[in-house]
């Protein structure tokens, strides 16, 4: 099919829900959006190594089946290489181990997916496992940054976020267990929503860390996140979590300018890491901005022990990990080995096994009782607002899983110190790409709501979107 230069133009300009309302009203089809998507990945893939799986014959066959009145019909999409699964498709978790597994059925999530009309075209990179705030796995090579091909383009959704701020998809599916959608989406310049504990069911599973885990998008207009949300979201009944759900979809809600807010912000790392002044100058340009608007605003810290936290969250999660590669045994057909994955997932495994059954459920609870804290630490304000990282991204290598000592690695990310407690305390928490440094990059900012408030986090990133805009900003590697 021969695609023209006036659609592969108006496919990089187009958020998804413009190019689903060309395909409603007829003026486009899947099949050609699937084209366009084909020809930019694959103008721009080799200098960004974001889409690790080209499933290009998948979406043209998605693509003819794909039913025309839907919000997404026929916008191509990308499915993050971690845990999600699509069914003809790999899911390798980035991992040697892994390397040859392909999903045999849909997850929940990806039937809803499907429904809201997306085609699948690629699966985006991600690090092993998922564990890290860079996306540099062994097996696939690194996503570098379209800003700067020698800094990270973050963690781990760092192929859907690059993919996303260079425009080879508009949409690109995402997951965060410590800041693993807003922390790309910092460095990319993109738009990035963790939303609430139970949000977005985990099925077949029923939880994933102990609620710390969470499933969404990287987008480029707070429109997409909105409607995205509202196509995958909802719980499945026994959901262990059950976020209050609003009478009108996200999408009506983020159109709406919020009434006076009561914010609070911060500057101030806990913990006392140091804060890059941009960053600092963004916040604050940010809140003066809302001042501006007739929001009341107060600085106010955060009042918990991160080092404590972080050392909690981290040691239970390895638990978990070690039951997962457990369970992938039966899959594969074999235990992993020390060869079969990286010395950070390896040494991760180690600990989760050398763990008792009564330290665990300790830190099971450690980590509940800190969220909660955090929870009511937070109460009086609307929206909350924090930089996303303490510091830009940082080189290509810097987080390096080729280390062998967990703790080490672990430390490296006090950056990420602002992102991991919303996953601690389940808090809907929003990047936007509100700045930009005197180096080029990108420069995101962290807006969190009340527990199942998705509506007031999406409404003030509505209203800066238009007052702060990052729509004219492309990377250098961008269609």
């Amino acid at each position: 099919m021969a695609v023209t230069e006036s659609l592969v133009s108006t496919y990089v300009e187009s958020d998804g829900l413009a190019l689903g309302a060309l395909v409603n009203k007829g003026e486009v089809t899947p099949a050609e959006l699937v084209e366009a998507a084909v020809l930019t990945i694959e103008k721009l893939n080799p200098r960004l190594n974001a889409v690790i799986h080209k499933l290009y014959d998948m979406g043209r066959a998605e693509a003819a089946a794909v039913d025309r009145s839907a919000l997404f019909a026929g916008v191509p999409y990308l499915l993050k290489e971690l845990a999600s699964s699509w069914k003809g498709a790999p899911v390798t978790n980035s991992s040697r181990y892994l390397k040859d597994v392909v999903a045999d059925s849909d997850g929940e999530a990806t039937t809803r997916i499907k429904k809201a009309g997306f085609v699948l075209v690629g699966k985006s990179n991600a690090p092993e496992n998922g564990w890290s705030i860079s996306t540099e796995p062994k097996l696939y090579g690194p996503t570098v940054n379209p800003w700067r091909a020698d800094v990270t383009a973050g963690g781990s959704s760092g192929g859907a976020c690059a993919a996303v701020a260079s425009r080879m998809v508009p949409i690109a599916e995402a997951s965060d267990a410590a800041g693993s959608i807003r922390v790309p989406a910092s460095c990319c310049g993109v738009v990035g929503m963790k939303p609430s504990r139970g949000r977005v069911t985990m099925a077949p599973l029923a939880d994933v860390w102990h609620g710390g885990a969470y499933f969404l998008a990287n987008t480029r207009t707070v429109r997409d996140t909105a409607a995205y949300l509202d196509a995958v979201a909802g719980a499945l009944p026994g959901d262990p979590y059950t976020p209050p759900v609003p009478d009108e979809s996200w999408l009506s809600l983020s159109a709406r300018a919020p009434k006076k807010l009561r914010v609070g912000y911060t500057v101030t790392a806990p913990g006392g890491a140091p804060l890059d002044p941009e960053i600092k100058a963004t916040v604050l340009s940010t809140v003066r901005r809302l001042e501006g608007l007739g929001h009341a605003v107060e600085e106010k810290d955060m009042a918990f022990d991160a080092e404590h936290a972080w050392k909690t969250y981290t040691h239970m999660s390895c638990v978990q990990t070690a039951l997962f590669f457990e369970w992938l045994s039966g899959l594969v057909g074999r235990p992993a080995t020390a060869d079969d994955v990286e010395p950070i997932t390896w040494a991760t495994i180690e600990r989760g096994k050398a763990t008792s059954g009564v330290r665990h459920i300790s830190d099971v609870e450690i980590v509940r009782q800190i969220g909660r804290s955090i929870v009511q630490d937070l109460l009086p304000y609307d929206i909350y607002i924090t930089p996303t990282l303490t510091q830009p991204p940082r080189p290509v290598g810097y987080y390096d899983m080729s280390m062998t000592d967990l703790d080490a690695y672990n430390a490296l990310w006090g950056d990420a110190v602002f992102t991991f407690p919303f996953n601690m305390s389940g808090l809907p928490a929003m990047s936007l790409p509100l700045g930009m440094s005197a180096a080029g990059l990108p420069i995101g900012v962290q807006f969190v709501g009340r527990y199942g408030d998705e509506a007031t986090v999406l409404a003030l990133a509505g209203v800066l979107e238009q007052e702060m805009p990052w729509k004219q900003r492309r990377p250098p590697v961008s269609a």
